[in-house]
C-alpha cells in the first residue's frame, strides 16, 4: 500500500499542510506533523469526514427558486418605463422537520465520539512520549558510557605511546600489531552495540524523530568527542603529518573513516534503492547485450533475389546494400532484382558467408527419386513425316492407316501435329507424327524432330526440292535424327527421281546408292507403291539404332499438343517414350499437373494403359500444357503440384523480367522514332501447337513502323472476357478453327468489335498482312511530266524576266511544280508564275511547241538552262 507524507499530500490537493493538519485531527485523525506518513485508510476516513461535514452526501432538503420578469409601462408623455418584478419561493423537503431530532441525537453521539477519539488519542501520545523519553535516555546513557571508555581507551594509548617512545624502535613494530589486534576488537564491540540499539530502535516504531521517518532504521549519533576523534585527533594540528600516537599516516584514522564512508554508503543505497527493488531480488538487468564484434552470418541465396530480400536475410538495412552496390559500380533500387552471382560478390563484401541455393531443388528431389530402372525391351520406332505442303505427307500417312485424314484437314493442309501407331503385315508396330508442311509451323516440326526416332522426307518427284523440305533438312541434322527419303507421286508424268538426288545431294543428303547413308524410297501414297519398302527402310532404320524401354518403369515422354475441349476439358496429345502411363497415375508436364481421367488412343476409344511409342490423349490436367514439354508420371500428388507451381512462379518471374528488359531497351528509340503503329489482336486456336504457329507467322511480318501485339492467345473458344478485353485494347478477335459463345456474341454487335474466323493459317496472315500495311505511312514519288530548254531571255514590264523555251519532252504544266537546272544542277525549285502561247495565257504546252515561261520569285534565267515540270504522286505501301 503506497503512502505519502502529509506535506505531499496536501501539495497533491492544493491545501495548506496547517488547514490539511487541523482537518485531520478533526476527522480523528493522529497526524501532528508535516512528515507524518498519510496511508490509504487515512485518506478514506478523512475523505468520510470531510462529506459529511459538507452534507455532499446526504440529498438536498431545501431548494429555492428565483424568477424575475420586466414589464414596461407608458406614461402620459409617450415615455416607457421598465418595472422588474422579483419573486423567491423556497421548497423545504418535508423530512427535514421529521429528522431534525435525528440529526441532533446523531451530533450528540458526534460529540461522544470525538470525545473518546481524543482521550484515546492523548492517552497514546502520553505513552508515546514516555517511550521515547526512555529511549532518549538509554541513548544518552550509551553515548556516555561509550564517551568514558572512548576516553579511557584514548588515555591509555597515550601512556603506552610514551612507554613505547623510550623503548628500541625494533619493539615498535610488535607493538603496532598488537594495538590493532586491539583496534579490531574494539572494533567488534562497537558493531555489536550498534547492532543492539538499532535492535531496540525497530522494536519502538513509535518514537518518530524530527529528522526520522518511519520504518527506517534511527541512526544513533556518537557524542561529539567520537565524533572529533573520527573526523580528526584531538591532539593533531593543521598540517601535521603525524597522528595523536605518533604513528605516520594516521592508520587508525583512516581506517575508522574508510568504515565510516561504507556505512554511509550502504545507508544511501538502502534509501535510493531499497523500496525500487524490494521483492526483487536485487536490482534488475537488461536482457540485451551488445554484441563485442561483427556477426558473421551465412546467407542462402537463390537464382535471383531481390536486393530487399537480400538485406533482409543479412540482418542490415536495404540502403547499406544499395551503397555498397554502388561504390562497387552497380546502381540498383531497393525492389530490383540482382542475379545469384551478383548477390553472391555483395555478400562477400559485406563480411558474410555466401551460399549458393539451387532454385530447382524441389524439382530435382521429386524426379530423381523416380526409378526407370527394370528389364529393358526392344521398343517401336517412332517416325516423324516431314516435307513441303502439298507434297503428300498425310495422304500418304493415310494410304499406311487406311483412313481418311487429309479429307477432314481445311484447305487440304495438316494444321496440327497427328500422331498415330500402326500395326505392319510382320507384326511390327511404327508410330506416325504428321507435322505441318507449311512455313509458319517451324517450331511444331523442330519439337516433330525432336521427339522422333526416324524421319521421312516426302518430296513429290514432280516438284522437286521446295523451302520447306530443306528445313526439315536442317530439323532432323539438328536432332541427329536419321532420314528415309520417300519420293512420293511416283505415278505422275513428269517424275524425276534423279533430279530429287541431285538437289538433296547439295544440302549433304546423299542416297545410298551413291555411297551415302541415306535410304531413297520411290512411293505412290495414291496407288500405294512402294509403301512396304518404305516401312521395311524405317524399321532397318531402328533396328540400326537398338530402341529399348522399360514397360515395368513410370511413364515418361513428351506433349505433342494440347487443346481445350469444352465438354472435357483440358485434353492434351503425348507420346510415351519409356514406361507405362496408366489410368489414375498422376502425371507433371511443364507448368501442369493432374491425375489420369482417361485415356483415349488415336481411334477415340478408351484404353487402361499406353506402352512405350504408344500416342495417346490425356484427360485431368488443370490446364493445357505447352507441347514440347515433358510429362512424367510421379508418386506423391503434393509434390507434383509444388513443382508445378515453382515452375509456373519461375516463368512469371522470367516472362516479367524480359518484358521489363525489353522496355528499358526500347525506351530511348521510342523517344527518338516516335510512336509507332501497332495491330492489337486477340487469338483464339484450337489447339496449342496453332497458337505459337500463327504467333510466329504474325511476328515475323513486324516493321520499324508498324509492330504486331499479342495482346492475349490462348486455346479454346472465344469468350465473353475476351470480347470485353478486346473492346478495353481496342484489339481484333481472330478465331482460329474455334468460334464465339453467345454471350461474347452479344458484346461484339453490340460494340461493333472486329471479330474474324479463320481455318486455313495463310489467309488468316494474308489479311493481317493488308490490315497493318494499311497502317504504313505512303510514299510519294516524282515523277518528270515535261522539260523546257530556254532559247532566250528578254524582259517583260508586267511579268519581269520572261523565258522564251522549246517543250523539249513531255507537256508543261501551268499549275505544277519546277525545277530550273543549269548544267544538269538543280539551281532553282519553285513555281511557275506565267505560260504562254504567243500573247495569249496557257494551260499546257506540249512537246515541239514554242512558250514563254515566267518564273516565280527567280530573276536569273540564262540561255541553256532547262526547266523541268515535275509532279509528286503518293504510293501506297505494302508488307
Amino acid at each position: 500500500m503506497a503512502e505519502t507524507s502529509v506535506k505531499d499530500f496536501a501539495d497533491a490537493i492544493g491545501k495548506p499542510v496547517g488547514r490539511l493538519l487541523e482537518q485531520m485531527q478533526e476527522a480523528g485523525l493522529p497526524h501532528k506533523s508535516a512528515d507524518q506518513k498519510v496511508s490509504e485508510k487515512d485518506k478514506e476516513k478523512l475523505l468520510s469526514f470531510l462529506k459529511r461535514n459538507s452534507g455532499s452526501g446526504d440529498e438536498p432538503t431545501r431548494i429555492t427558486m428565483t424568477r424575475k420578469v420586466t414589464q414596461q409601462l407608458k406614461t402620459d408623455g409617450r415615455k416607457s418605463v421598465n418595472v422588474e418584478v422579483r419573486k423567491k419561493r423556497t421548497f423545504v423537503k418535508r423530512s427535514e422537520v421529521e429528522s431534525a431530532q435525528d440529526k441532533n441525537q446523531q451530533a450528540e453521539e458526534e460529540a461522544k465520539r470525538k470525545a473518546s477519539e481524543a482521550e484515546a488519542l492523548k492517552q497514546a501520545e502520553a505513552e508515546a512520549e514516555a517511550k521515547r523519553q526512555a529511549v532518549e535516555q538509554e541513548r544518552k546513557a550509551a553515548e556516555e558510557a561509550a564517551r568514558k571508555q572512548l576516553e579511557a581507551e584514548e588515555a591509555a594509548r597515550r601512556a603506552e605511546q610514551e612507554s613505547k617512545a623510550k623503548q628500541p624502535a625494533a619493539a615498535e613494530e610488535s607493538e603496532a600489531q598488537k594495538e590493532s589486534e586491539a583496534d579490531k576488537e574494539r572494533r567488534k564491540q562497537e558493531e555489536k552495540r550498534r547492532a543492539e540499539k538499532a535492535r531496540k530502535a525497530r522494536a519502538n516504531p513509535v518514537v518518530v524523530g524530527a529528522d526520522e521517518t518511519p520504518g527506517e532504521e534511527p541512526e544513533v549519533d556518537l557524542p561529539k568527542s567520537a565524533k572529533v576523534s573520527e573526523d580528526k585527533p584531538k591532539h593533531s594540528k593543521p598540517g601535521n603529518r603525524k597522528s595523536a600516537g605518533g604513528r605516520k599516516g594516521g592508520k587508525r584514522d583512516e581506517d575508522f573513516e574508510d568504515r565510516r564512508l561504507s556505512r554511509r554508503g550502504n545507508k544511501d543505497d538502502k534509501r535510493k534503492g531499497g523500496r525500487r527493488n524490494a521483492g526483487a531480488g536485487g536490482p534488475k538487468k537488461h536482457g540485451f547485450e551488445k554484441p563485442t564484434a561483427p556477426i558473421k552470418r551465412e546467407v542462402l541465396i537463390p537464382e535471383s533475389i531481390t536486393v530487399a530480400d537480400l538485406a533482409d536475410r543479412m540482418a542490415i538495412k536495404g540502403a547499406e546494400v544499395i551503397k555498397v552496390m554502388f561504390k562497387m559500380g552497380a546502381m540498383a533500387t531497393i525492389n530490383q532484382v540482382i542475379d545469384q552471382d551478383t548477390a553472391a560478390i555483395v555478400v562477400e563484401e559485406m563480411g558474410h558467408t555466401p551460399k549458393l541455393q539451387k532454385e530447382n531443388a524441389i524439382e530435382d528431389e521429386v524426379l530423381e527419386n523416380i526409378s526407370y530402372e527394370g528389364e529393358a525391351i526392344t521398343r517401336a520406332p517412332v517416325v516423324t513425316v516431314m516435307g513441303h505442303v502439298d507434297h503428300g505427307k498425310t495422304s500418304l500417312l493415310d494410304y499406311i492407316r487406311t483412313a481418311k485424314v487429309a479429307d477432314a484437314e481445311a484447305g487440304g493442309i495438316t494444321q496440327h501435329i497427328g500422331a498415330y501407331h500402326v500395326e505392319t503385315s510382320d507384326n511390327n508396330m511404327v508410330t506416325f507424327l504428321d507435322t505441318p508442311g507449311h512455313a509458319a509451323f517451324t517450331a511444331m516440326r523442330a519439337r516433330g524432330a525432336k521427339a522422333t526416332d526416324v524421319v521421312i522426307l516426302v518430296v513429290a518427284a514432280d516438284d522437286g526440292v521446295m523451302p520447306q523440305t530443306i528445313e526439315a533438312v536442317q530439323h532432323a541434322k539438328a536432332g541427329n535424327v536419321p532420314l528415309v527419303v520417300a519420293v512420293n507421286k511416283m505415278d505422275k508424268e513428269g517424275a524425276d527421281p534423279d533430279r530429287i538426288k541431285n538437289e538433296l545431294s547439295q544440302h549433304e543428303v546423299i542416297p545410298e546408292d551413291w555411297g551415302g547413308d541415306t535410304p531413297f524410297v520411290p512411293v505412290s501414297a495414291k496407288a500405294g507403291q512402294g509403301v512396304d519398302e518404305l516401312l521395311e527402310a524405317v524399321l532397318l532404320q531402328s533396328e540400326i539404332l537398338e530402341l529399348t524401354a522399360v514397360p515395368e518403369a513410370p511413364g515418361k515422354g513428351v506433349v505433342v499438343e494440347s487443346r481445350l475441349d469444352k465438354g472435357r476439358g483440358p485434353v492434351a496429345t503425348v507420346l510415351v517414350q519409356n514406361g507405362t502411363l496408366k489410368k489414375g497415375d498422376i502425371v507433371l508436364a511443364g507448368l501442369n499437373y493432374g491425375r489420369v481421367r482417361a485415356l483415349i488412343d488415336e481411334n477415340g476409344k478408351q484404353t487402361e494403359s499406353a506402352g512405350p511409342s504408344i500416342p495417346v490423349e490425356i484427360l485431368g490436367l488443370d490446364g493445357t500444357p505447352e507441347a514440347g514439354d515433358e510429362f512424367t508420371v510421379v508418386q506423391d500428388e503434393k509434390k507434383a503440384r509444388e513443382v508445378a507451381l515453382f515452375r509456373q512462379g519461375k516463368y512469371r518471374e522470367v516472362k516479367l523480367a524480359r518484358q521489363q528488359k525489353a522496355k528499358l531497351e526500347n525506351v530511348f528509340n521510342q523517344m527518338e522514332q516516335g510512336e509507332t503503329a501497332s495491330v492489337n489482336i486477340i487469338l483464339k486456336s484450337d489447339v496449342r501447337g496453332s497458337v505459337e504457329a500463327i504467333i510466329g507467322a504474325l511476328k515475323d511480318l513486324e516493321t520499324d513502323e508498324v509492330k504486331v501485339n499479342i495482346v492475349s492467345s490462348g486455346v479454346g473458344g472465344i469468350t465473353e472476357t475476351d470480347a470485353n478485353l478486346a473492346l478495353a485494347s481496342d484489339a481484333i478477335l481472330l478465331g482460329f478453327n474455334v468460334r464465339a459463345d453467345a454471350a461474347a456474341k452479344a458484346i461484339v454487335e453490340r460494340e461493333d468489335i472486329d471479330l474474324r474466323y479463320y481455318s486455313i493459317i495463310y489467309e488468316l496472315i494474308d489479311q493481317v498482312k493488308q490490315a497493318m500495311s494499311g497502317m504504313l505511312a505512303p510514299e510519294y514519288r516524282e515523277d518528270i511530266v515535261g522539260i523546257a530548254e530556254v532559247r532566250d531571255v528578254f524582259r517583260s514590264p508586267k511579268f519581269g524576266q520572261v523565258a522564251g523555251c522549246m517543250v523539249v519532252e513531255g507537256t508543261v504544266y501551268r499549275n505544277k511544280k519546277i525545277r530550273v537546272l543549269r548544267d544538269n544542277v538543280v539551281i532553282y525549285e519553285g513555281e511557275l508564275e506565267s505560260l504562254r502561247r504567243y500573247k495569249d495565257d496557257a494551260n499546257e504546252v506540249r512537246s515541239g511547241m514554242e512558250c514563254g515561261i515566267g518564273v516565280k520569285n527567280y530573276n536569273d534565267v540564262k540561255v541553256g538552262d532547262k526547266i523541268e515540270v515535275f509532279d509528286k504522286v503518293k504510293v501506297e505501301r505494302s508488307l
